[in-house]
């Protein structure tokens, strides 16, 4: 590859990285903002226009620690369920032989064109009457506590693991749980913790549901107090918009933060080193 076109190549990806971080650029300035301005120029702003009061504003509104308590035990809780369930339902739809596994597969795969929201009325009549989990961590977490798409993933990962590896284990003696935690967990940790990263978004930023299903404020988590505020405190606050882009930027901090420390995890895998010649 020619020089120019290293050089065109790097303009053409520094333009695209700009492009895909002013959003974000802007969603904290203008959190910083005394006044809005919602031009091109408010990018920009003046030191002097440039303040922390938005924070204060809307943490006294609407107690910004927590709805990320209440985030965090929603997502962390969705994650538990997701790795567990689909450690163990990967783990026997890719190594176990057993009647009906062909239709199990097929049903799950089934599942993922089934839009959450044409299941979330039957859901909601099901959790909050029949089961009586309304406004409890338990009802937001019980529809996603089983993940396909990371059933997907785990099966796969673990149909790369070579058999020999399972067929040694078993000769030796071991039952199919010391396995799965000695010898397969340990093979398919970049598989762990890209579920983790993709399971951790969906919840966290997850609205509707926990709109439903929770009416005590000091359960919601801070995605639906963030929407409660727009709705009944924004019209009469100083600054609605900063406010808003303040509590924008503490909801997007714990993602961000994860994926710049967990990036590189899953970016490639050694699932082949455990087998030598």
């Amino acid at each position: 590859m020619s020089r120019k076109q290293n050089i065109l190549r790097y303009v053409v990806l520094f333009i695209g990285a700009l492009l895909f971080l002013f959003p974000f650029y802007y969603m904290v300035i203008g959190s910083l903002q005394t006044t809005p301005d919602p031009t091109i120029a408010g990018a920009f702003p003046n030191p002097a226009n440039i303040t922390g009061q938005n924070y204060v504003d809307i943490n006294s509104r609407i107690n910004l620690f927590q709805g990320l308590v209440n985030s965090g035990i929603f997502a962390g809780g969705v994650i538990l369920c997701t790795v567990v369930f689909g450690v163990l339902v990967g783990y026997a739809l890719a190594q176990l032989e057993w009647r009906g596994r062909g239709v199990t597969f097929g049903l799950m795969l089934l599942v993922q064109v089934i839009p959450f929201q044409l299941l979330m009325i039957p859901l909601y009549v099901m959790i909050a009457r029949d089961y009586g989990l309304a406004d409890s961590y338990a009802g937001m977490i019980l529809p996603f506590a089983i993940n396909s798409t990371a059933v997907l993933v785990f099966r796969q990962y673990f149909l790369q693991v070579p058999k020999a590896l399972f067929d040694a284990a078993r000769i030796d003696g071991a039952g199919e749980l010391k396995i799965l935690w000695s010898i397969a967990l340990p093979l398919v940790r970049p598989a762990l913790l890209t579920v983790v990263l993709l399971t951790f978004i969906g919840p966290w930023n997850e609205f509707l549901w926990p709109f439903l299903i929770t009416k005590e404020a000091s359960l919601q988590p801070l995605a639906v107090s963030l929407a409660n505020y727009l709705t009944n405190v924004a019209a009469v606050a100083a600054n609605p918009i900063g406010s808003v882009l303040a509590g924008a930027c503490v909801l997007a901090a714990p993602m961000v933060i994860l994926f710049i420390i967990f990036q590189r995890h899953f970016v490639s895998s050694d699932i082949g080193s455990g087998v030598k010649g």
